[in-house]
């Protein structure tokens, strides 16, 4: 069985965590828990290392290291979103924030990019600009060709192997949200399951993890203030037999946002992903081959 480690790892940009034997046809990822920051970002950032922070799904990857234990893959990004976000297309680039021309192909009006949340980020959360001056186009690059393309090619191999040996895949892409985070009607959320207003899955799906989450004692919100970002639209094709569901966890429940440190409500939340992560040998998955 492979363990999660204390400390990721700088050498590799993701790692796949595997279980002896897959017994589930589920893939958990968790894309923007990394904490290894390469030293070109904190040296080029006008903020310092804690503030860099503020975009990180800090200990997601922890919540669900269960998932090998219980018979499926888990991938966790080791460099940190500030960096990459591999939740965006690969050429999401806001052209104000490179010296250089960018790729012909570059996605430069998408609405992500220009509001500084593109692959290469001008910002983290909140809106506090990360870097002291423009950078290199040719650094951009350089991190999608190092860190977004591996990431991307590892989550392909795992959903495709599980869809051959299954029949079909469930990715759960795994994220969490801030403490003060709302939907449209202003009521605070704890939970939100996103599956692109029902095109990524199919309902039974969406369906099941509900439920799974109100015997725990929550209400779970839809798609309502996240509907899922690019892993979820990309890689959710029902038609192909891969279903993919992002959930969004309010941070408050697990860490002190303030610290960035684990409170004891973590275990406890820790503990509830591990269950829900058993509960799918219970699923009928048929409705999805």
């Amino acid at each position: 069985m492979n363990l999660m480690p204390s400390e990721q790892s700088t050498s590799t940009p993701a790692t796949v965590f595997l279980p002896q034997r897959q017994t589930l046809p589920v893939v958990f990822a968790s894309p923007h828990s990394g904490r290894v920051y390469p030293d070109d970002l904190v040296s080029q950032a006008r903020i310092d290392a804690f503030a860099l922070r503020a975009s990180e799904d800090a200990f997601v990857d922890r919540l669900f290291a269960a998932a090998p234990q219980s018979g499926a893959p888990l991938l966790c990004a080791n460099f940190p979103r500030a960096y990459v976000d591999v939740n965006r297309g690969a050429l999401e680039l806001d052209p104000r924030m490179f010296d250089g021309a960018l790729p012909d192909n570059a996605d430069i009006h998408s609405m992500r990019a220009l509001s500084g949340l593109g692959s290469i980020p001008r910002v983290v959360s909140g809106g506090v600009e990360i870097y002291k001056t423009r950078l290199p186009i040719a650094d951009a690059l350089d991190r999608i060709d190092t860190y977004y393309t591996p990431y991307h090619a590892a989550l392909q191999k795992l959903i495709d192997t599980t869809r051959d040996m299954f029949g079909y895949c469930i990715l759960i892409d795994c994220h969490s949200m801030p403490g003060d985070s709302m939907d449209s009607s202003q009521s605070p959320v704890d939970l939100v399951l996103g599956d692109c207003y029902g095109r990524s899955c199919h309902p039974a799906l969406t369906r099941f993890v509900g439920e799974c989450f109100r015997d725990m004692g929550y209400a779970p919100a839809y798609n309502d203030p996240y509907a899922g970002g690019y892993c979820t639209r990309h890689y959710g094709q029902p038609d192909q037999h891969v279903h993919t569901l992002q959930i969004e966890i309010n941070r408050a429940l697990y860490m002190e946002e303030e610290t960035l440190t684990p409170h004891r409500g973590f275990t406890i939340l820790r503990d509830q992903m591990s269950s829900l992560i058993e509960k799918f040998h219970q699923f009928d998955g048929s409705p999805l081959e």
